[in-house]
């Protein structure tokens, strides 16, 4: 089993941490954990949700893309 999208959560916590401390938390939700909640119709991974907002569904996990984002939420 390969742990890569755990890894790039990991380090995307990481940095984000860095900049924005413990108002941002980040989960990484296994597709086959009973706990994972429903995706949102035509949802691609990775999928990244900032307070339950699709902010990237597909493609590369952008870490400039999330940090604007929350900026914009005022953090």
């Amino acid at each position: 089993v390969k742990e890569a999208w755990r890894d790039v959560a990991t380090w995307t916590a990481s940095q984000l941490g860095t900049r924005f401390g413990s108002a941002v938390r980040v989960d990484y939700l296994d597709l086959f954990d009973p706990a994972c909640p429903p995706l949102p119709e035509g949802a691609q991974l990775p999928l990244v949700l900032v307070n339950g907002e699709v902010v990237s569904n597909g493609g590369k996990v952008s870490v400039p893309a999330i940090r604007r984002h929350l900026e914009g939420l005022g953090l």
